[in-house]
């Protein structure tokens, strides 16, 4: 199974961004509003700048509480990770681990084209296994 396998079966593919010149503000309404965990920072919606997510808000405040006066730019990773859609999905569910993220955005020459958040990544797993053990059942089970 590849990334691109996760995207599709997504219900909501919308890719939310923020530019990195928004006030965090700006950035905790949108998060809110589309009951995501993270953003991704670009100025067109095309190109990948960064990512914020809300741990990104939360070191922060914990550091400076004045931060909901910040620019998205004082506060994001500008150092991504991201993947192409090719990417098959345990090797991503190891990336996401071993560098300890949970949002990564999927890229296809240069351009945003979607995002995987572990939950999507555990979810497409999931479903893998459950249609794995009823196959396995049906064939069990045949006379």
């Amino acid at each position: 199974m590849k990334i691109s396998d996760v995207l599709q079966a997504k219900t909501d593919r919308e890719v939310v961004t923020v530019s990195p010149d928004a006030g965090v503000r700006d950035l905790l309404t949108l998060l809110a509003e589309h009951d995501v965990g993270a953003l991704v920072v670009s100025r067109d919606g095309r190109r990948v700048e960064g990512i914020v997510s809300e741990r990104d808000v939360v070191r922060h405040l914990h550091r400076d509480g004045t931060v909901v006066h910040n620019t998205v730019a004082a506060i994001m990773t500008a150092d991504v990770h991201t993947c192409p859609p090719d990417t098959p999905v345990d090797d991503l569910m190891r990336t996401m681990t071993a560098r300890r993220v949970r949002h990564v955005p999927v890229v296809d020459d240069g351009l945003l084209v979607g995002i995987v958040s572990i939950g999507d990544v555990v979810k497409s797993r999931i479903d893998q296994l459950e249609f794995e053990r009823d196959q396995l059942d049906s064939y069990v089970h045949q006379s």
